[in-house]
């Protein structure tokens, strides 16, 4: 199974990012999809996730500014990020629980990493 996120750059404060998340490979059922961030000097943490329902939460520092969606066709999710600060620049993760065979648990894999820069 291999996570490829994509969509982040350069942005200016208050601009607006959209980044994507595709998984492929041998996929019996995908749960939980989320994405973290790690910015230079601090540990990884949870930025938003989505569960296999439609479900959401967001760490309180995005909410209203983030939003996290997926399209299970496409094994895909996203997150739009609306009104982004310098704070947001980190490097962002997508991450998803992923159940290989069948009758057999979910496993998480991590995708590569996409860097999100915000000029003040």
């Amino acid at each position: 199974v291999q996570l490829q996120a994509s969509g982040g750059g350069l942005v200016q404060t208050g601009g607006s990012l959209r980044l994507s998340c595709v998984a492929s490979g041998r996929i019996i059922r995908i749960s939980t999809k989320a994405w973290f961030r790690q910015a230079p000097g601090n540990q990884r943490e949870l930025v938003a996730r989505i569960f296999r329902g439609g479900d959401t939460n967001y760490t309180d520092s995005v909410k209203g500014r983030f939003t996290i969606s997926k399209d299970n066709a496409k094994n895909t999710v996203y997150l739009q990020m609306n009104s982004l600060k310098p704070e947001d620049t980190a490097v962002y993760y997508c991450k998803a629980d992923v159940a290989t065979e069948w009758g057999k648990g979910y496993y998480d894999y991590w995708g590569q990493g996409t860097l999100v820069t915000v000029s003040s």
